[in-house]
């Protein structure tokens, strides 16, 4: 029991993690949930492949008692892909492209073009808001403070006429309307201590699209897909996986697949993977919801050492359920 007591202090494994569910195996990621189940790049489990072979949703990764319950399941789990630039267009013209709501959460997407003698510099070009119902709340060209040198044209989509002053919001106008909407009434002072009204942030790589508007937001207050412990690479958790991979495993559909790239398309991805990760019910009682609960506990008051001789005798079940993550799960979001 010694060995089991340090391994639970070292794992920081919880109800929070995604588990498996033929055997009940703990796993650090969906990665490596995957390679468990017999769909990653290592060696599976065979009894639980075979199972979940035969009985498992490749989204979710849930295991059903039957078939028929797996076929019903499916419907629901995988979704299709957001709307197309055409019908974005029409949208965007009834809707007048306003905010609204109260609360809540909202996706950012930003799409960068290239500055600097070579163009590898990235510059914000086009930034695109999202609430939770997917119907946009601002969208815009933003003209760089710096000259363009690489447009990305191929990628982007996006031309010199697109950030003549005619088309395009500078930086600072860009800026302040995304702070409107995230802050919702909020004066930005307010929200370093207290949510409030202030939105959630959700979005992939939210650090370098804020860092392109020149603004910060609250880290309790983002949700990052990229560095959201059960979404990263294997078991690690030092590796980011592409929303590109992301929404094809964990959605079912594809993204970035050639062609020119609208950032509404990322903002609804990382939206629709924020809330399949916050629709999770991990059954625990007594834990705190909200946005700015208590940190994550450290291993010393989980798992103190001068209680070393009663861990030792507790079963596996009561030292699991005294464990907690090294992450706050979205599960426990109050939005």
């Amino acid at each position: 029991m010694e060995h089991l007591v340090e391994h639970m202090r070292l794992s920081h494994h919880s109800a929070h993690e995604p588990r498996c569910g033929v055997c009940g195996k703990h796993c650090r990621s969906l990665d490596a949930l995957r390679d468990h189940l017999g769909f990653g790049s290592v060696l599976p489990k065979a009894g639980c492949a075979s199972v979940f072979a035969a009985r498992g949703c490749q989204l979710c990764l849930a295991v059903f008692p039957a078939s028929g319950a797996l076929r019903a399941h499916r419907a629901a789990c995988q979704l299709s892909s957001a709307p197309t630039q055409s019908q974005l267009t029409r949208s965007m013209s009834r809707m007048g492209i306003q905010g609204g709501g109260h609360g809540g959460a909202v996706a950012l997407g930003c799409k960068m073009v290239g500055g600097g003698s070579d163009g590898t510099l990235d510059v914000c070009a086009r930034v695109c808001l999202v609430d939770e119902h997917e119907n946009i709340l601002y969208e815009s060209f933003v003209k760089p403070l710096i000259p363009v040198t690489h447009y990305r044209y191929e990628m982007t989509g996006i031309r010199p006429e697109h950030l003549r002053d005619s088309m395009a919001a500078t930086v600072k106008q860009a800026r302040k309307r995304v702070e409107d909407i995230l802050l919702n009434g909020e004066d930005p002072w307010k929200i370093r201590t207290a949510r409030g009204n202030a939105r959630i942030l959700v979005g992939h790589g939210l650090d370098h699209d804020l860092d392109g508007l020149g603004m910060d937001y609250p880290a309790y207050l983002k949700r990052d897909t990229a560095t959201y412990p059960p979404l990263m690479k294997t078991s690690s958790r030092l590796m980011s996986n592409s929303l590109k991979f992301l929404t094809k495993s964990c959605l079912g559909y594809e993204i970035q697949n050639g062609g020119h790239q609208h950032p509404y398309d990322d903002c609804v991805a990382a939206m629709r993977l924020y809330k399949r990760m916050r629709a999770l019910r991990h059954g625990l009682k007594g834990e705190v919801k909200g946005c700015a609960g208590p940190p994550p506990a450290s291993v010393a008051e989980a798992f103190p050492a001068w209680r070393q001789r009663e861990l030792e005798r507790m079963s596996p079940e009561e030292l699991l359920r005294m464990s907690k993550p090294d992450y706050r799960c979205w599960c426990l979001d109050d939005v």
